[in-house]
């Protein structure tokens, strides 16, 4: 996990550690988060999604929490699959929809996410500095 599902993750939270990432990984495992990575013929790690099923007041659903490809593998296809994989997922589940968050900066996310006939269908709001 560390290894190959780490580093992927990582280029979407920089300031996310190894020893954090460890944590973060076992903890929301235990909390039901799926990971999903796909590999290379020859064994590299080249894109990486986790997900988890949630029951909610809009109905069932699959929230996405990340999908990234690695930058030299974008546009390839892996995370078109990927993204496949996970509505797959969901239709299997039972689910009334597919969600996820991304950086409002992110065009080409963004992009993706349109071309695969996502909508915006809300704003994701924060509070930070609770401590």
């Amino acid at each position: 996990m560390r290894a190959d599902v780490g580093p992927l993750i990582r280029t979407l939270r920089p300031g996310l550690t190894a020893q954090a990432f460890d944590r973060f990984a076992a903890e929301a495992h235990a909390q039901g988060l799926v990971f999903t990575a796909a590999y290379t013929a020859g064994g590299g790690c080249v894109a990486v999604a986790t997900h988890r099923t949630l029951t909610t007041s809009r109905g069932r659903i699959l929230l996405v929490e990340d999908l990234v490809t690695d930058t030299a593998r974008r546009s390839t296809g892996i995370g078109a699959h990927l993204y496949d994989v996970l509505v797959e997922r969901a239709r299997a589940a039972g689910c009334a929809a597919v969600e996820l968050d991304s950086g409002v900066t992110n065009h080409a996310a963004h992009r993706f996410y349109h071309a695969r006939r996502m909508r915006v269908a809300a704003f994701h709001f924060r509070l930070d500095d609770l401590r």
